[in-house]
């Protein structure tokens, strides 16, 4: 991994997502024409029973609370899983849309029933590929159930939201999936940020990844860069240990605790490095890493750039910043841009916001010396701007410190 990156973490950017969270209260139906109430998501904010849950954390309600950000996550490594909605009375649909995380359901069905024990199907497919699937059906009855029989990753079935319409619905906004927490998109912003911070597209290959790059930060691991000296590494062990507690890891949370804050090795040299490397293997850590890198950067930086009327190019742009730069200084970066342009929910032009937002980016880089190089603005960021990609649709090329790299599929 290169010197000049992967570094300067402020403490935390979650709680970007409380300043995010807004309420919006569904109109009722009553009064309402049947084209507006067609429009209305009908399973938003209904009772959920699922067949199984991975924690308290992802539980039922979070797949219909309206938020791109919560999911339902059923139990790891299980076929045959279910969510079941009340819709409350017997309701004719003709519309489901599926939000799917990156567990998604390579076979599933989706059923209809009168009183929640006899169903019947009213879509089926075995070639489910992830992302949002926005169904036409046909059907009627009280309960709506989302039945996964083979999962399309080893882990289980997680589902951001499940939205259902009316007979008759052909007016309700679109779901695009164009938003940078499609599966589809989030894996070309991981791609990218690994051409950033590792000159390999393969983030990956990242999980064992573990190094001092002389920041100020100590060790720098995993595939965002946690930090021991930042907290973001203590509390990923932290995570791994409460779901693991035997793991090479957990005889050096002591230690870890010890160095917050500083750039010592004290209590973690000399066998740190290779304790990490063995818990790269484990299925379980890889996982934490993951759920850690969208809970403290991915998920708020995207509900941060969703709020401000941003599509996947903004939201990458956010998101990369916080990477790079913490949750103060994208704040910073981010106040700059609003005191020279105004963001799309405010009225103002995407482009031109976008445009003061990495103007901005790039003076706060030029302020230290590890982090003078900008190319992962100038020439891969801003080009995506300049071209007027900002959806983030590829094929994309771009160079970061003098090699090429595209993505083209």
């Amino acid at each position: 991994m290169p010197p000049t990156i992967n570094a300067l973490r402020g403490r935390r950017l979650a709680a970007l997502v409380a300043a995010a969270a807004t309420g919006v209260l569904l109109p009722t139906l009553a009064g309402l024409t049947s084209a507006t109430a067609a429009a209305v998501n009908l399973a938003a904010n209904r009772p959920v029973t699922t067949s199984s849950t991975e924690s308290g954390s992802f539980g039922g309600a979070k797949a219909v609370d309206g938020s791109a950000s919560t999911r339902w996550a059923s139990a790891e490594g299980v076929d045959n899983q279910w969510i079941r909605i009340d819709l409350g009375s017997a309701t004719t649909l003709g519309r489901v849309v599926l939000k799917w995380e990156a567990a998604y359901a390579r076979a599933y069905r989706v059923e209809l029933s009168d009183d929640g024990s006899t169903w019947r199907q009213i879509h089926a497919t075995t070639t489910g590929n992830g992302g949002t699937d926005d169904l036409t059906v046909n059907g009627t009855g009280r309960y709506l159930r989302v039945f996964g029989t083979q999962r399309g990753t080893p882990y289980g079935y997680s589902l951001y939201e499940v939205e259902a319409y009316g007979a008759g619905a052909t007016t309700p906004p679109p779901s695009s999936g164009t938003g940078l927490d499609d599966p589809r998109k989030k894996e070309v912003a991981m791609k990218l940020v690994s051409s950033f911070e590792n000159s390999s597209l393969d983030w990956r290959a990242q999980f064992a990844y573990i190094e001092d790059i002389d920041d100020g930060r100590g060790y720098t691991a995993g595939i965002i860069g946690f930090c021991s000296g930042t907290g973001d590494m203590l509390e990923l062990v932290e995570r791994y240990t409460a779901k693991k507690p035997g793991n090479p890891l957990a005889r050096y949370l002591g230690a870890l605790r010890a160095v917050d804050g500083t750039d010592s090795h004290e209590g973690l040299d000399p066998g740190f490095t290779n304790a990490w490397r063995q818990a790269a293997q484990d299925t379980v850590f890889q996982q934490t890493q993951e759920e850690e890198r969208d809970r403290v950067y991915f998920t708020p930086a995207v509900s941060q750039a969703k709020q401000d009327g941003l599509r996947a190019l903004g939201q990458f742009a956010y998101y990369d910043a916080a990477v790079m730069h913490g949750e103060s200084g994208f704040r910073d970066i981010r106040s700059v841009a609003l005191s020279r342009a105004l963001p799309p929910s405010r009225g103002g032009d995407e482009k031109a916001y976008l445009k003061a937002f990495l103007d901005a980016r790039e003076e706060e880089m030029r302020k230290e010396e590890a982090h003078s190089d900008t190319t992962r603005v100038s020439t891969a960021q801003r080009r995506f701007l300049n071209e007027g990609n900002l959806d983030l649709n590829t094929p994309l090329y771009w160079s970061v410190y003098g090699e090429a790299f595209s993505l083209t599929g």
